[in-house]
């Protein structure tokens, strides 16, 4: 079944490299070109959608709020 159009603008291809399941909220890790993307999801969707390590999946990031933040080296002052 092909994949329908969805408004997320950020999409990456990749593959699950890593479940880390609990009982209700599990961690899923993608192996995208860009790096790795961990979702946070429910554990029952984990086994609606029947993911497994190796899986193809597509990672859809949509978020109303970006935070930007500044890294320093060892040697500049604190604020």
């Amino acid at each position: 079944m092909p994949i329908v159009a969805v408004n997320a603008r950020n999409q990456f291809r990749g593959r699950i490299i890593e479940i880390v399941e609990g009982p209700v909220i599990s961690e899923v890790d993608v192996q995208t070109d860009g790096g790795i993307v961990t979702a946070t999801i429910t554990t029952r969707s984990i086994k609606h959608l029947k993911l497994a390590v190796g899986s193809q999946v597509l990672a859809l990031i949509k978020s109303s709020d970006v935070v930007i933040a500044t890294l320093r080296t060892a040697n500049q002052d604190a604020p």
